[in-house]
């Protein structure tokens, strides 16, 4: 075999393999395998119910921390729900969102801008960033609210507006 001719299949071969290969970026996600991947918390099925899924099985809760998923309620516009991992909190009404299947079909956003609209500061309600617009979309969207990556302690939700109460041993108590 000449130079040529080795030079030409090994041309071929690597033209085969480049055309084959498939850069990560390029995979199609729908938002909750996403989820699960970049959260570590091991849900599956339709995003809609993640929620109920992780009833004493994962924390929840109505706080925004790094790494909790936000679980989207199911709407007419959005039959299956949608959960996004919570990248950094911002404040207590702002937060950034990793999520995919959003803004493009199958695309992955990173650090995206989503903010608490609901009335009682309680997120059940929240604007998010969207690609088309170049900034929060015009919908506002119903959540259930967090699920933590810790395990479930048991009653493991807050309901939304209860206060939560703290106890504390006071020096004239103690014996």
């Amino acid at each position: 075999m000449t130079f040529k001719a080795l030079a030409a299949r090994f041309a071929l071969v690597v033209s085969c393999a480049l055309l084959t290969a498939t850069p990560a970026m390029a995979q199609f996600w729908q938002c909750a395998p996403f989820a699960r991947e970049v959260s570590g918390i091991d849900l599956h099925g339709n995003a809609s119910t993640w929620w109920s899924q992780a009833a004493g099985r994962y924390a929840r809760g109505h706080a925004p921390k790094v790494g909790a998923v936000l679980a989207f309620s199911a709407t007419s516009r959005m039959r299956m729900g949608h959960v996004a991992m919570v990248s950094e909190v911002v404040n207590d009404r702002e937060v950034l969102l990793t999520h995919a299947n959003w803004s493009r079909r199958g695309g992955v956003e990173h650090d995206v801008r989503a903010i608490d609209v609901s009335a009682n500061g309680d997120w059940s309600e929240v604007k998010v960033w969207y690609g088309p617009q170049g900034g929060l979309g015009t919908s506002a969207y119903p959540t259930k609210g967090f699920i933590y990556s810790g395990k479930s302690t048991g009653d493991d939700t807050q309901e939304r507006g209860t206060p939560m109460i703290m106890a504390a041993l006071s020096n004239a108590t103690r014996g």
